[in-house]
């Protein structure tokens, strides 16, 4: 029986891979000793490589116009800044809530939606938005109280959602004006993050640019090449086959496997009540999702 990869079905099952294998990169960024900005810039780098050689092994070519080039660098930027920000969430509230927060990108995809696309709001979309602040309420109320760095956490987890949701549009803006093959698109997404990283960078991880030891180096190859190559590729691939409020839906997949890392693996206290604000972000989340879903109908 022959597989149909651009079915819905099959996009699905791609999307949903990607996104746990995306979220164990959080392992690595908990555990290497390099800034925040520096280990996006160094992921991308890895994958930029990478994408350039799978391209020419594959003759694949960039994208003829020069507007879908550029909304290919752009859709970069935007990623650059969602990995950078998720890191700096990460050191500062771990990687299950930092990457709960930056699933909250299904809120700012209705809001782009809404301003660009002029797209209906209903009632369950302001339920679901008003259970996700509860949730997160529930998340951070424990965690303001002893952890210093928790506002910030929370702010760059939730902006880096924003930045993924601008990411995302950008890529299927790509595809709207022209169909691009995977590997140029995603070294030209690699190309876009590299460059909007490398002040940013400099600036605020003087001093933590580089990895110390053979083994980070080796952890930072496999961020680039597992997490952004592999798991991104299929996100990439995958989201021109699906709506955004799918998209957005199995997204949910990607938090669930974080906050097992956190508690499991990386032995981080989540006490009962931040897992019932997680159950009611996720919930407020796929409410969110079947809404848009709804209104594409």
């Amino acid at each position: 029986m022959r597989i149909d990869w651009r079915s819905e079905s099959s996009a699905s099952v791609l999307l949903v891979i990607g996104c746990i294998v995306f979220g164990l990169g959080s392992i690595i960024v908990a555990t290497v000793p390099v800034g925040a900005y520096a280990i996006a810039f160094w992921r991308l780098l890895v994958a930029g490589g990478i994408f350039l050689i799978l391209g020419r092994v594959f003759h694949q070519h960039f994208p003829r116009s020069a507007k879908a080039r550029y909304y290919g660098l752009i859709a970069g930027v935007f990623l650059g800044f969602d990995l950078a920000l998720w890191h700096e969430s990460i050191y500062a509230v771990g990687p299950g809530i930092s990457t709960l927060l930056n699933s909250l990108q299904i809120f700012w995809l209705s809001a782009i939606g809404f301003i660009w696309f002029n797209e209906r709001q209903t009632k369950l979309q302001l339920f679901s938005l008003v259970l996700a602040v509860l949730g997160v309420g529930l998340i951070g109320s424990p965690e303001f109280t002893h952890n210093e760095q928790a506002l910030w956490g929370f702010i760059s987890g939730i902006t880096s959602g924003l930045m993924l949701a601008l990411s995302m549009v950008f890529v299927r803006k790509t595809h709207e004006v022209e169909k691009t093959q995977i590997f140029p698109l995603m070294l030209l997404i690699s190309l876009g993050g590299m460059g909007a990283l490398i002040v940013p960078a400099l600036v605020f991880d003087w001093g933590k640019l580089f990895p110390t030891t053979l083994t980070h180096m080796g952890l930072i190859f496999i961020y680039g090449a597992i997490m952004q190559c592999f798991a991104w590729g299929l996100i990439a691939y995958a989201i021109p086959l699906l709506s955004l409020a799918l998209t957005g839906l199995l997204l949910l997949s990607e938090p669930v496997a974080a906050l097992l890392i956190d508690y499991f693996f990386l032995a981080k206290p989540i006490s009962a009540l931040q897992w019932i604000g997680a159950v009611f972000t996720m919930i407020a989340i796929y409410l969110g999702s079947l809404k848009a879903q709804k209104v594409k109908k």
